[in-house]
């Protein structure tokens, strides 16, 4: 049986460009980066990094510049930006064919990686992905499209956006927002919430979030997908309000270059690795064991 352990992990510092970047590794053998969504960070593994090290695997887990306890420079947060901070980790750390996991735009960012540079990728897992960093305003019905317009001036304004951040923020807040994501709401606990919270108090938080809740939505899945030639497996909490698993849809076409394992989990939200890890973490496990 597969155990979850939420042991502390050993942080380690890269610097990139100049800016200060945490990073976990444990294990030893084929390599796997594990990237995190929004507003998330190395912490959000911690119940699947000792599994998968256990299983005969070098696991890395990066926060992304922006996030977690990385650097909160006041630039512009792209996925192109944290694409390359992908893969100059790669280059620097790791340098041989990589699995790459991620979960929400960590999925959609390692769809990128192993898009535009096929030379780091062994294979790729994804957690219900992300279909953009923003949704696209063709996406929205008219009144939600105003209505996100209108939000997105008034959270990037040096007046009232950090007021409307803090409020944002506020633990009660965080919980509301997140057992509305996760089925399971004892999966929402306070150690869930701290790991959120705490890197929200850093200097320059706000610009972060200002900063991605303005920035492009980057390519879509359907770009991506007919340039990816390694195999994915794609798992999928079924309860997720966020990103609905009918968008799901483009990851079950048969007419593509690579294969593609697709598992559906029920009963199950947006982050199915921290929510349901004795499901998750088997499907990884034996999806790495037959990958060549």
């Amino acid at each position: 049986m597969l155990l979850e352990s939420t042991a502390p992990l050993e942080k380690l510092t890269w610097t990139w460009n100049g800016y200060k970047i945490p990073y976990t590794v444990t294990g030893s053998g084929r390599p796997l980066l594990l990237v995190h969504g929004f507003g998330a960070s190395i912490g959000h593994w911690r119940k699947n990094i000792p599994v998968l090290a256990g299983a005969g695997y070098k696991v890395y887990a990066i926060d992304l510049l922006g996030f977690g306890n990385a650097e909160k420079p006041a630039i512009d947060y792209t996925v192109e930006l944290w694409r390359d901070q992908l893969k100059d980790f790669w280059t620097t750390h790791i340098n041989e064919p990589t699995v790459f996991v991620g979960n929400s735009i960590g999925g959609l960012l390692c769809l990128m990686v192993l898009a535009d540079y096929p030379e780091t990728a062994a294979g790729g897992i994804l957690l219900n992905s992300a279909g953009g960093l923003n949704h696209r305003p063709e996406e929205l019905p008219l009144p939600l499209r105003v209505m996100m317009g209108t939000f997105t001036k008034v959270v990037s304004s040096d007046l009232v956006g950090p007021f409307l951040f803090n409020l944002i923020r506020q633990k009660p807040r965080l919980r509301r927002t997140l057992q509305q994501v996760y089925r399971d709401r004892e999966a929402v606990t306070d150690e869930l919430i701290d790991l959120i919270y705490a890197p929200s108090c850093d200097v320059g938080a706000q610009k972060v979030f200002a900063s991605v809740l303005t920035a492009p939505p980057g390519p879509t899945p359907a770009e991506l997908l007919p340039q990816i030639q390694v195999p994915l497996l794609v798992l999928w909490g079924e309860a997720d309000p966020w990103t609905p698993i009918a968008g799901a849809s483009i990851y079950q076409q048969p007419a593509t270059p690579h294969p593609i394992t697709f598992v559906s989990i029920p009963n199950t939200g947006h982050c199915p690795h921290d929510e349901n890890p004795t499901a998750v973490n088997p499907l990884m496990v034996d999806w790495l064991s037959r990958l060549g």
